[in-house]
């Protein structure tokens, strides 16, 4: 884990039930002193700790669980035990489901997701407890960012081949050094540009720039902010370049899209000062963790028909992979923030690729390939592609085939926490390729393979105003989603046929 000055202030409501997180067990819980089946005082129901105020009904049960003994109190127990700390205030009373219904508010508080599910359905009907499970759900809208200390390196990714860029280039450097007192990060090629070399006015600022070079020097652990002057591709590149931890990541928009640039360069001063305050909106751009796995076929000693053949089929598919995918080497492992293309390359034939996930195989597409992208990449190729739009927050990954040979094939959303594995068919004519937003570029064999899923170091994109404002900005700025000239209204009334008689 990388060493970074910020952290998210998570702002959980404690009048709503939909701001707190989904139900997750507490490994370190310590189990109370006491023979198995008996609760301590505080949980035990008694008579004696009943509240006065409660309705005949809830006595009567109290008296018939007491009765149950020690099964029903174990049970009561493990339930106990899997609750989070600071959930017990929340937790509804066992058959008193329908009382605690018809007294909670209606009104839903503003919130991107729905109310903390209820876990119980019915008298006797509850979700099986898994002790090995782990899952919190944020609340988007609390996502704030802040500095646990002062940034103080600050990273700047410019757009090279750009000249309009150099002007704003050095009035950011030189804001940063003279009036912030900031230690600048640039790449080399970018420090090197002959019109820097050339302007002596800005020879002194140009001096005190940190530099470094991709694949050479390692800046995950020393950078504190990244600032991006260009389009999209600036926001990618700055996602490549941390294969762990990501900087909070400030896009100004000096591109051709600007898709994820939400911030624009006249007003830099202002909010560059507003983020180095802290307490700025964040967006979590979730990753694609992707794994390459070469020479799989060569060290399990089978050719592709042969483990083909033995391998029964159901409904026209192998229960299970026709690979062993523990076997083979890791030859790539990248951290993707847009897509993972596969295509058929040059070829003039199909591509004919296995789609596997959690090991067991869902299809196989043939056509020009299939991009497997996060909800970020989801307005991207995806998008292009037939894919629908999905905003950030929502834990996803889409699978959207490339011009398939099928008029059946739509696209599909599976959950964030499933592992994709994409494989060549056996019986493909040819050779497949493999890109990782848009780069890295490589062939894929018979018995390689593709592993893919959520990756858990996100993006954090700091807002212009806030995560649900910049997206739909975004898509009708960049991509005039839904635009149509309006329908005009009618001049009278009674000259609509559907109020004639």
């Amino acid at each position: 884990m990388t060493a970074m000055n910020f952290k998210l202030r998570m702002e959980n409501s404690e009048t709503s039930p939909s701001s707190r997180p989904l139900a997750v067990p507490d490994r370190g819980m310590v189990r109370p002193s006491g023979p198995p089946g008996q609760l301590p005082e505080s949980a035990r129901p008694s008579k004696h700790r009943e509240h006065p105020s409660k309705s005949p009904r809830r006595r009567r049960e109290g008296k018939r669980l007491q009765r149950r003994g020690g099964g029903h109190e174990q049970l009561l127990w493990e339930i106990e035990r899997r609750r989070l700390p600071g959930q017990h205030e929340h937790s509804e009373p066992s058959g008193s489901t329908s009382d605690t219904a018809e007294s909670s508010p209606k009104r839903r508080a503003h919130f991107l997701h729905g109310p903390y599910p209820a876990t119980h359905f019915g008298p006797k009907a509850c979700i099986l407890p898994n002790p090995t499970s782990v899952m919190h759900i944020q609340d988007p809208a609390s996502q704030r960012l802040t500095w646990n200390k002062p940034p103080v390196n600050v990273l700047v990714i410019r757009k090279i081949r750009d000249e309009s860029l150099v002007e704003p280039f050095k009035e950011l450097c030189t804001f940063l050094v003279e009036e912030k007192q900031m230690m600048v990060y640039v790449e080399r090629k970018v420090a090197d540009d002959a019109t820097l070399s050339k302007d002596e006015a800005f020879g002194s600022i140009r001096n005190q720039l940190c530099t470094f070079r991709e694949g050479y020097d390692d800046i995950s652990d020393c950078i504190d902010l990244i600032i991006c002057l260009g389009g999209d591709g600036t926001l990618l590149y700055a996602s490549s370049l941390f294969q762990g931890s990501v900087p909070p990541v400030m896009a100004f928009h000096l591109g051709s899209l600007g898709f994820l640039t939400p911030f624009k360069f006249e007003s830099y001063k202002t909010e560059v000062a507003k983020v180095f305050e802290g307490n700025a909106a964040i967006t979590l751009r979730s990753r694609l963790k992707v794994k390459v796995v070469k020479d799989m076929l060569q060290r399990t000693g089978q050719q592709p028909q042969q483990q083909q053949q033995q391998e029964q089929e159901h409904n026209g598919l192998p229960p299970h992979g026709h690979t062993n995918s523990e076997a083979g080497k890791v030859t790539l492992q990248l951290q993707v923030l847009n897509e993972v293309v596969v295509d058929r390359g040059p070829s003039s034939y199909l591509s004919n690729v296995d789609l596997y996930l959690d090991g067991r195989l869902i299809t196989s597409v043939q056509g020009d390939g299939v991009i497997v992208s996060t909800p970020t990449g989801s307005t991207a190729y995806a998008a292009a592609a037939g894919a629908s739009m999905i905003h950030p927050n929502v834990p996803a990954i889409m699978v959207t085939p490339i011009c398939p040979h099928s008029l059946s094939f739509r696209p599909i959303v599976v959950p964030a926490g499933v592992e994709l594995m994409i494989t060549l068919s056996p019986d493909a004519r040819n050779m497949a390729w493999v890109s990782f937003d848009g780069r890295k570029r490589q062939e894929i064999q018979h018995g390689d393979c593709i592993k893919i899923t959520t990756s858990c170091y996100p993006v954090p994109s700091i807002c212009c105003h806030d995560l649900v404002y910049d997206w739909f900005e975004s898509l009708a700025q960049c991509l005039h989603w839904n635009v149509r000239k309006r329908q005009a209204r009618l001049a009278d009334a009674s000259d609509s046929s559907d109020t004639e008689n």
